[in-house]
Parts: structure tokens; C-alpha cells; sequence
């Protein structure tokens, strides 16, 4: 954002109070109330965030009034059908669209690390087996910070890039299991040969018992379901990783309190509500 010419003036008890407007990149101006309550000794009051900004982000832009939702500025159509969903996450943690060189770099990447430790495996057995798929994940994600020493400095640039990759890498692995746990099935290790979405399925609905073959529609469905949901600007559980992260908590701790906001009937809860109706 950039500081405009222009200004607002707050009027409070006969006192003039200049606060300065900025302008985005897109969306609308804002007004800079950093100051008020040291000048004015007065709060805004704002439930829900409805008509403010936390903070200054170049991620991710919506508008839902015109259905517009743009990913370091590229419209989530073009990303959807021209790009696949590492890409897109490449695209979000960097700022930019990967060369052949470091998609394939990054791709590597999160392949090699889709692995849990195997004492995790222990972990799920703690849970019932009619446990919400929700607050298994939450658990999971949250030990993982018991397993993962090197990257759990969120202050630190180089533990957060490694704490993400592992974040990217292994929650597929983690839900799934998470869901073979529910149904009573062995668990199913991840594939390197496999894409990302066809490595999830994979890992979702194949047994030991026979050969499973991902059908490329599905995965390639998988594929895109994940890239429409990659970022959605100051959400709810944004809100809530940001906040869980300002105290200096871990990355593992940080997405699990997400993971938990998400799980409100309000939010990420409102797609299990959409398919219980379906299925009624």
C-alpha cells in the first residue's frame, strides 16, 4: 500500500483528528487508524472485521460482489485451468510463478517429505474411531511440533519455509490416515511416483488387498478442488493462525488452532453441512 495525498478528519468532542488514507494494489482505500487511540484515547469498534484490514498482504485478493478472486494478482480461473495446485502453492509462499528449474525443485520438495515419523501412527490409535476427522487433525498437526524440532521458530524466515513444506507435504498424509482410521482400514503409506491430488486419493481409497488405479478425472477434480481453496484472503481461520502465531507459537501449533477454527459449522464446517444435505 501506498500513502495517498489524502485524509480523513475525525471529529470528537470539538477536537480535529487527521488520519491518513492509503491506497492498495486493488480493493479500496483504507484509513490509518494505528494512532487513534493515542491521540483520541478512543477505539474503533469493527465485530467480525467487516470494514477493516489487519494488516498489509500482497497474497490474495477477493471481491464477492463480482466473484473475484486473484492469487498474487493471477484470477483463480486462470490458475484453475492452466496451472495445478503445487504450482499455485509455489506461487503464494514466493510471490511469484515457479521456473521449470524451481517447480521441479519444489515439487521434490514436498514428494520427500509426505512421510509421517512412524511414531504418529502410535498417535492415532489414542482416538476413538468415531472421532470427528476434524479433531483428529487438529491433535495430529499439533504434535507434529513434538516431532519436528528444526522448524518450529516462527521468527525465523528459513524454519517457516521448512515448517511449510511440511505442512503442504504431509497433511494429506495425515487426513487421510485420519479418515482410514474412521473406517477401520490399515493405513496407507504415500507414493512418490504419484502426483499430489492422485497420491491423496490414493492413500484415501486403495488397500493392500488389490491394486488401486486413480482415475486421472478425479485427480484431476482432487486437483483443482485444493487450488480453489489455497488461500481465501482474512478468514476466519487466517485470522486465527495469524493471531496464534503473534504470541510466537510454533507453525505446527499456529495451523492447528486454524484447523480448529475451520472446524466451526460457520466456516470449513459449512462444506460437511452442503454434504449431509446433498446426501439427505
Amino acid at each position: 500500500m501506498t500513502e495517498t495525498q489524502k485524509s480523513a478528519t475525525l471529529t470528537l468532542n470539538g477536537e480535529n483528528y487527521e488520519l491518513p488514507i492509503f491506497s492498495p494494489t486493488a480493493g479500496p482505500d483504507v484509513v490509518d487508524i494505528r494512532k487513534l487511540y493515542a491521540q483520541a484515547g478512543v477505539f474503533t469498534y469493527d465485530p467480525g472485521f467487516t470494514s477493516t484490514a489487519s494488516c498489509d498482504s500482497t497474497i490474495t485478493y477477493i471481491d464477492r460482489d463480482k466473484g473475484e478472486l486473484l492469487h498474487r494478482g493471477y484470477p483463480i480461473d486462470q490458475l484453475a485451468s492452466k496451472s495445478h495446485y503445487l504450482e499455485v502453492c509455489y506461487l503464494l509462499l514466493y510471490g511469484e510463478l515457479p521456473t521449470a528449474a524451481q517447480l521441479e525443485d519444489f515439487e521434490t520438495r514436498v514428494t520427500r517429505h509426505t512421510m509421517v515419523h512412524e511414531q504418529m501412527h502410535n498417535f492415532f490409535r489414542g482416538f476413538r474411531r468415531d472421532a470427528h476427522p476434524m479433531a483428529t487433525l487438529v491433535g495430529v498437526v499439533g504434535a507434529m511440533s513434538a516431532f519436528y524440532h528444526d522448524s518450529l521458530d516462527v521468527t525465523d524466515p528459513w524454519q517457516r519455509e521448512v515448517a511449510a513444506v511440511r505442512l503442504i507435504a504431509k497433511l494429506p498424509t495425515i487426513a487421510a490416515m485420519a479418515y482410514k482410521y474412521s473406517i477401520g482400514q490399515p493405513f496407507v503409506y504415500p507414493r512418490n511416483d504419484l502426483d499430489y491430488a492422485a497420491n491423496f486419493l490414493h492413500m484415501c481409497f486403495s488397500v493392500p488387498a488389490e491394486e488401486y488405479h486413480v482415475n486421472p478425472i478425479l485427480s484431476r477434480a482432487m486437483d483443482r478442488i485444493l487450488t480453489l481453496h489455497a488461500d481465501h484472503e482474512q478468514n476466519a481461520s487466517t485470522s486465527t493462525v495469524r493471531l496464534a502465531s503473534s504470541s510466537g507459537a510454533n507453525p505446527f501449533a499456529c495451523i492447528a488452532a486454524g484447523i480448529a477454527c475451520l472446524w466451526g459449522p460457520a466456516h470449513g464446517g459449512a462444506n460437511q453441512a452442503c454434504q449431509e444435505m446433498l446426501k439427505e
